[in-house]
């Protein structure tokens, strides 16, 4: 099975459309080969500083800079995105593939990275990269998937900015 991941449930629906994922199961779409599931943004982040070590939960300027050995992220602390994020964790571990759908760009590359690393996604990954939401455009792009490693440059970005924010 091949899961596709949307930034949004919307996004999702119109992608799952056009593969013809038609069945509703609750947290992702499913048919024709094609598991189409979705985040709610930024459904990850960067662990907090007193994450690391308990030395750095109450900081002050003479502990800067802090610069853990490895930075890490952490699901957001919330019920809606734990039940969604348990989805798409069960879909990915199970997936023959996987087709990043998310939003074209920096920051869209990144929330899905982090996505498919803290579901610890072993499969081989695609990126499907359009500007439009039109049938013939989601086709078209389905049509000439990349692999995610192209796109490492732009999610390198992604994650130096976040780590300098």
């Amino acid at each position: 099975m091949i899961v596709c991941i949307a930034e949004k449930p919307s996004v999702a629906r119109d992608i799952a459309n056009v593969l013809g994922a038609k069945n509703d199961r609750g947290g992702f779409m499913e048919g024709n080969g094609y598991q189409v599931t979705w985040t709610f943004g930024h459904l990850c982040e960067l662990k907090e500083p007193g994450e690391y070590t308990p030395m750095w939960k109450s900081w002050s300027l003479a502990q800067l800079p802090m610069i853990p050995p490895r930075f890490g992220i952490k699901l957001k602390d919330d019920k809606g995105i734990e039940k969604q994020f348990s989805i798409i964790e069960k879909l990915m571990q199970a997936a023959d593939g996987i087709v990043n759908c998310g939003d074209a760009g920096q920051e869209g590359e990144l929330i899905q990275r982090w996505v498919m690393q803290k579901a610890q996604a072993k499969c081989p990954v695609k990126r499907l990269w359009i500007s439009s939401m039109t049938d013939e455009a989601i086709r078209e792009g389905f049509s000439n998937l990349k692999d995610q490693a192209d796109y490492q440059p732009l999610y390198l970005a992604g994650l130096s900015r976040a780590i300098g924010d």
